[in-house]
């Protein structure tokens, strides 16, 4: 989208006088964040919009301190101003959400993997580790999701992959990269997709794929709760109730994740015990 400059001067309050240049800012970065222009981790470079708006930073940095006082802006180590997340509730039920249909759906398309399409998610992870050197949250998640998209894209079920999709979506709408608000994160993620892709090619037992690819989204989601409940945006902690017991797959076994002509995997029930669950 392009910007052009707008003049400090050009608005008027009331057609008579101009609004302070504090105010000017206030107003253009407000407006954005609330068409949703600047989303929830949006990080805010006060020189490119100082320029946008023909002013000095100083004016910008006061705009910009306002609107943390408001809750809509919020300062982050190693990254500077940026959107705050709007709600951080909602945030936590997406991902919640997404962490049961998108460990399924791993785990489901594991079977029809290729070593192409491993090897393609190996080389998309190699980029992952090096972005972490010279860090960008945004080009982060954007990668983040092709290494994902590689994972459940040979998912049987159309609506499973539907709701992982709308999972995806809705994040995005929420914010623009969770790792803006823990980039710590992201290199335990990178170790985390390693592992995944480990159980992939040794061709682990489903359960524990599953649990692997679930818990891989429940920790990025624990980390962002214990970011906001440190900084006081949470009353209460928050409870998924969907990590696995001690033992995660080993105590599960008499379970079958998916049905056989889904996953292609032997049954390990007996006939009877089919039947009776049908």
């Amino acid at each position: 989208m392009a910007h052009s400059t707008i003049s400090a001067g050009a608005a008027t309050t009331h057609g008579t006088s101009s609004p302070s240049k504090s105010q000017l800012a206030y107003d253009f970065i407000k407006a954005r964040i609330e068409d949703s222009s600047y989303t929830p981790g949006y990080r805010l470079v006060l020189g490119a919009i100082a320029g946008k708006l023909g002013v000095s930073a100083v004016p910008v940095r006061e705009a910009v301190r306002r609107l943390e006082a408001e809750g809509l802006v919020q300062f982050e180590r190693n990254v500077g101003a940026q959107v705050a997340m709007v709600d951080p509730r909602e945030y936590h039920v997406t991902m919640q959400t997404l962490s049961l249909v998108e460990g399924w759906a791993t785990a489901a398309s594991a079977p029809f993997m290729t070593a192409d399409d491993i090897a393609r998610a190996r080389a998309i992870n190699d980029q992952l580790a090096r972005s972490l050197q010279h860090f960008d949250p945004v080009a982060f998640t954007r990668l983040n999701l092709d290494f994902h998209a590689v994972l459940f894209e040979h998912c049987p079920n159309p609506h499973i992959r539907e709701l992982v999709d709308r999972g995806w979506a809705r994040l995005r709408a929420l914010r623009e990269s969770t790792f803006s608000f823990v980039p710590d994160r992201a290199s335990e993620s990178v170790a985390e997709h390693s592992h995944i892709l480990d159980l992939i090619e040794l061709k682990a037992d489903a359960f524990e794929l599953e649990f692997a690819a679930r818990n891989h989204r429940l920790s990025t989601l624990d980390a962002f709760l214990e970011h906001e409940a440190a900084r006081g945006s949470l009353r209460e902690p928050l409870r998924d109730g969907l990590r696995p017991p001690q033992g995660g797959a080993q105590e599960t076994t008499d379970q079958e994740p998916f049905p056989e002509e889904v996953a292609q995997q032997p049954s390990r029930r007996e006939p009877s015990a089919t039947k009776e669950s049908a």
